[in-house]
């Protein structure tokens, strides 16, 4: 009888091993007040804003994905603003001349191929009087539209260097610079790779913090 009460404490001990209890609090009962202790809840963590949890690289890299050239200003870097606004500019204006330009010549094509009633009939280039006219007018509307697609292409280019910068700025920025930083460059026997137990002579360059 003792034998069979001992296995079932024992069973109820592991049984509540495995019941998931929410960790709310801890009751002291003793005396006549009751006092709760707080726990913390792990649930918790990681919760609230994503960007508290992001570094510094992170987030100028995101500003400045959002809106170019605020990723420099998040770094303090404000006489790179107009560099990257100006570029920003220059190519989306040359992005819609470019297109405007190709556009029209793409229509004056289709136009001079149905009945020759285009804007250009009577232009001394590309006017229908002149042999090579309409040949001219392929040559412009390639032209133009293959400065309109190169233009796009820089465009998504200055767009991602501008979200490169803004990022690797802010690693250095945190990067150690000061004087109290110095190398020391001394010869080191380094592993070979392709030989087991092999070592050649080499340099190492050591950086390290002035005593």
């Amino acid at each position: 009888m003792e034998l069979n009460f001992k296995a079932a404490i024992i069973l109820v001990g592991i049984f509540l091993s495995f019941v998931y209890v929410p960790a709310l609090g801890q009751t002291v009962t003793e005396g006549p007040d009751s006092l709760r202790v707080p726990v913390s809840d792990t649930l918790n963590v990681g919760k609230g804003f994503f960007l508290s949890r992001w570094d510094k690289p992170a987030k100028a890299a995101l500003f400045s994905a959002i809106v170019p050239g605020a990723g420099q200003i998040y770094n303090k870097a404000y006489w790179k603003v107009p560099i990257v606004w100006g570029a920003g500019v220059a190519l989306g204006y040359f992005i819609i001349d470019n297109n405007e330009k190709y556009q029209d010549f793409r229509q004056a094509l289709v136009q001079r191929n149905r009945d020759s009633t285009d804007v250009f009939r009577d232009d001394p280039i590309y006017g229908i009087q002149r042999s090579t006219g309409t040949q001219n007018l392929r040559y412009s509307r390639d032209f133009y539209r293959r400065n309109r697609d190169l233009t796009i292409m820089l465009s998504v280019l200055a767009y991602g260097l501008n979200i490169a910068e803004a990022y690797v700025h802010a690693h250095l920025k945190e990067f150690d610079v000061s004087e109290d930083l110095a190398i020391r460059i001394k010869p080191d026997l380094l592993p070979v790779q392709a030989k087991r137990y092999a070592m050649t002579p080499g340099i190492t360059l050591v950086l390290y913090t002035k005593p």
